[in-house]
């Protein structure tokens, strides 16, 4: 499944909360961490579409996937 690199603070931007908030998802729930090709220095770059999932399944009140494979198979069976 492609993978789309973004910062907490970009994924705040694109789904509306705060930073602190998609920041706490990530950990707890232990977002996909990426390195984006280039990139150096201490930014943390996560994938967006692991991020939107988190995002989704806490807004249907749905369990959250332990890992970003599970997470994958979400969005799988959504996108069919």
């Amino acid at each position: 499944m492609q993978k789309e690199p973004i910062t907490i603070a970009g994924a705040a931007r694109r789904l509306g909360k705060p930073e602190r908030t998609v920041r706490t998802w990530a950990s707890r729930y232990s977002g996909r961490r990426l390195l984006k090709p280039g990139a150096a220095g201490t930014t943390a770059w996560y994938d967006w579409h692991d991020l939107k999932t988190i995002a989704r399944q806490l807004h249907l009140g749905e369990k959250v996937p332990a890992t970003p494979e599970e997470r994958d198979h979400i969005r799988a069976l959504v996108a069919a």
